[in-house]
């Protein structure tokens, strides 16, 4: 039986630690996205032509949204569960009455709370730079929703793994930011010549951004079949690492 006062307590811990840092973990992230929007939407956005005859500046809107989104995801939950680590902690939380599921449950749903909330709020904040309409509202939210809680594991993985503070931001920095604004958040992968078409779709961000755009547009580089797929897959993999890292006690037992 699951213990969800137990989830609750870690849950309410992680939300409480946001707003105890408000301006770091909700603001900042909102205010760097809305000058991309004034530069890349509007100032630059007026001067390039349509892609897929959706406007320049409207079709970066789910790129960085989608970009936003994915670093929050992978942040909050690295650093969610390397804290106790840190402090030392990470011994009273294993050792009380949880199971691996509720650890996860807690520290993961928190983060992908975060996520979302600010993927919200910045699209709110968008609909005041740039004119842009949904066109499958649920399908939106059901990618932005999958997306925190695939991505939200992943940095859970992360923060297990780090063994210092720069560790926790060697893969964010190296590995995801480059594949982020590689996947597409600021162009078409049709643009691309064949070759780099060809090695972008290796790159499963790509996935991510082109089924979300869908969501607003109806046109994508990928099919929304494959872009769900992918997700699930990348998500499916994760699960599995994190089941294997409490299985065998790797870098979480002190």
């Amino acid at each position: 039986m699951i213990n969800f006062q137990a989830i609750k307590a870690i849950y309410v811990f992680e939300m409480t630690r946001t707003f105890r840092t408000l301006l770091q973990s909700l603001v900042s992230p909102v205010i760097s996205t809305s000058l991309y929007f004034i530069v890349f939407g509007t100032a630059i956005g007026s001067r390039m032509q349509d892609i897929s005859d959706i406007p320049y500046g409207a079709f970066i809107v789910p790129g960085l949204i989608m970009l936003t989104v994915l670093t929050q995801s992978i942040s909050n939950a690295s650093f969610g569960i390397y804290f106790p680590k840190f402090m030392g902690t990470i011994n009273e939380i294993l050792s009380a009455p949880l199971s691996p599921l509720e650890i996860v449950i807690g520290f993961v749903g928190a983060a992908a709370t975060k996520s979302l909330m600010i993927g919200i709020i910045i699209f709110i904040t968008s609909q005041f730079f740039i004119e842009i309409s949904v066109l499958h509202p649920i399908w939106m939210i059901s990618f932005l929703l999958l997306t925190c809680i695939t991505f939200s594991l992943f940095g859970f993985i992360i923060g297990i793994w780090a063994e210092n503070f720069e560790q926790l931001n060697l893969v964010p920095l190296l590995i995801v930011t480059p594949l982020v604004f590689l996947g597409g958040s600021f162009y078409s992968i049709s643009m691309l010549p064949e070759f780099w078409q060809k090695v972008s779709f290796f790159n499963p961000v790509v996935y991510l951004i082109s089924g979300f755009r869908w969501s607003f547009f109806g046109s994508s580089d990928v099919s929304i079949e494959i872009s769900i797929l992918a997700i699930m897959i990348f998500a499916s993999f994760c699960l599995f690492i994190i089941y294997q890292i409490f299985k065998s006690g790797y870098r979480i037992k002190q």
